[in-house]
């Protein structure tokens, strides 16, 4: 299958499942450092303050990853549903996994400016997907 084949439709759901993937990816980063301080199995969530600073920011940025993923697949689900076949749809759902991977690694290296910048290209992609489910649906 060529990515550049696929049809409006299956990106917005192969978005959703790709940036359903990416809330868990600064979680490895965390992971890493939990391992290298020592992992305490019976509070990990006590071991938090231990953790270095890049690995603070990492539970941050997966904390973040929720909360875009929950607007964005609602986004994505709202056009996948409403039928909307548009160009624009189409850059929205891959612009946004593009933003919040470079959200993530921005939030985890510490360059707030850039990461405040992915976060609202992310918000706008979403953004854009509602609009266009309402107006697809007002047609």
């Amino acid at each position: 299958m060529d990515f550049l084949t696929l049809s409006v439709p299956a990106i917005l759901l192969y978005s959703v499942a790709a940036a359903a993937v990416l809330i868990y990816l600064p979680f490895m980063v965390v992971g890493y450092a939990r391992f290298s301080v020592g992992y305490d199995i019976s509070a990990p969530r006590a071991m938090f303050e231990q953790l270095p600073s890049y690995a603070q920011r990492a539970t941050w940025a997966h904390q973040n990853s929720f909360e875009a993923f929950m607007i964005f697949a609602a986004a994505a689900l709202m056009a996948y549903v409403t039928n909307v076949d548009s160009i624009w749809a189409e850059y929205a759902a891959i612009t946004f996994l593009v933003a919040r991977s470079l959200y993530s690694i921005f939030y985890i290296l510490n360059v707030p400016l850039l990461r405040s910048l992915m976060y609202a290209v992310g918000s706008t992609c979403s953004a854009i997907l509602i609009v266009l489910s309402i107006i697809q649906a007002s047609n």
